[in-house]
């Protein structure tokens, strides 16, 4: 993966250059502020980029805006947000696009070296990685929503795993159960929430977002 790193934090962004350039992934800028990120994104064009949502000068949201321009303006970078706590409003106006190749991990993941390139490498291929913690705090609501109300207790379960990312396999083997057995609730979930196969739709990341959003 060609990969841009926005994190004011110097010391932890040296550290995911390293760690991602000793695991064969090409970093192509490393930044400290939304301003230079924009820059940096519009010269390389990455893959995708890893931007900490408090950055300089308020500390508050520059780098959600920066990432939410660069889903506008390069529609084929991925954007993994990156953040000490928790933030469900920057998590909901990240994805209150529908677009895919998008995430949201909480620092804490870097820990895991595996879990964190994983996460990465689903969102530079399009696909969607978001936190178990920030799933949960988002879909607090979800649970009592209407339209979600036809889904079976399994369904709910197998709809939560893949607001993760997590692929039919691995849910699978989260769940000790066959990969066909998923496959059928997957299909179900599809079924019920009024998603069709589409050509111009991906239906696994228009279920999540219904998921969150309700």
């Amino acid at each position: 993966m060609r990969v841009v790193i926005a994190e004011d934090a110097a010391v932890l962004r040296e550290l995911l250059a390293q760690m991602l350039v000793e695991r064969g992934h090409e970093v192509c800028a490393t930044v400290g502020d939304a301003d230079a990120l924009r820059a940096a994104v519009a010269e390389h064009r990455p893959d995708v980029t890893v931007v900490d949502i408090r950055m300089p000068p308020s500390h508050t949201d520059e780098g959600l805006r920066a990432a939410i321009d660069i889903r506008r303006e390069h529609p084929g970078t991925g954007v993994l947000l990156f953040s000490q706590y928790v933030e469900t409003k920057y998590a909901t106006r990240l994805l209150s696009d529908g677009s895919a190749g998008v995430g949201y991990l909480l620092k804490d993941r870097v820990a895991n070296v595996a879990e964190f390139t994983d996460a990465l490498a689903r969102v530079a291929g399009g696909g969607t990685a978001l936190d178990p913690e920030v799933v949960t705090q988002l879909a607090g609501a979800s649970r009592r929503a209407a339209e979600l109300t036809p889904l079976t207790a399994r369904e709910r379960q197998v709809l939560s795993l893949m607001a993760e990312g997590r692929s039919n396999a691995a849910i699978a083997q989260t769940l000790v159960v066959s990969a066909g057995t998923v496959e059928k609730h997957v299909a179900a979930v599809f079924d019920k929430l009024g998603l069709p196969a589409s050509h111009d739709a991906n239906r696994r990341v228009l279920a999540v977002l219904r998921y969150l959003r309700g």
